[in-house]
């Protein structure tokens, strides 16, 4: 008997926003949770795309695969956290350290109007010093951050790897 070729397959797809510096680790992961790239639609912003994936209905192992991609997930997700928790708290510090000196060259401004020349120069020192270390201060608390963190996001990558080392076996199971 002769074996048909073009055999019907039903697919189920699903789109993946994600980060465009994550776009290779997801094209390269999902293939292990039994989908495939089907292409990338443009996002409006620059910096975030849509992948788009397909793959088989009838899948063996589709719940076992479907917690494995879940857990995929999480940890990309967990990932994009640690990256943004670099740069938040030297941000929020440096923001707050240049507001203090933009209301100390303030308050100085207001005491030379008053011509207390004493009160603005105690005001106005601390007050440029607040617009100079913002710079610095962003810098050192991002690298001592991101220190913390990298050791952190490595093991969530040894995960990941874990995961959809899973998820290939069970595909040629």
């Amino acid at each position: 008997m002769m074996e048909r070729k073009n055999a019907f397959v039903g697919f189920e797809y699903m789109e993946v926003p994600a980060k465009r510096s994550l776009e290779s680790l997801y094209v390269d992961s999902y293939p292990n949770f039994g989908w495939e790239y089907d292409g990338t639609a443009a996002a409006g912003d620059d910096r975030r795309i849509t992948l788009k994936f397909k793959r088989d209905r009838k899948i063996r192992n589709k719940a076992e695969l479907s917690r494995l991609q879940r857990q995929f997930e999480a940890c990309v997700h967990e990932i994009e956290m640690l990256e943004q928790s670099e740069t938040k708290t030297a941000s929020i510090a440096a923001f707050t350290i240049g507001v203090v000196g933009t209301v100390l060259l303030g308050g100085a401004t207001f005491a030379y109007l008053g011509e207390l020349l004493p009160l603005m120069i105690v005001l106005a020192v601390p007050g440029f010093l607040g617009w100079i270390l913002p710079y610095f201060c962003y810098q050192k608390l991002k690298r001592k951050k991101a220190d913390q963190v990298t050791p952190i996001i490595e093991k969530k990558q040894d995960e990941i790897y874990t995961v959809c080392e899973q998820g290939c076996r069970l595909l040629t199971v």
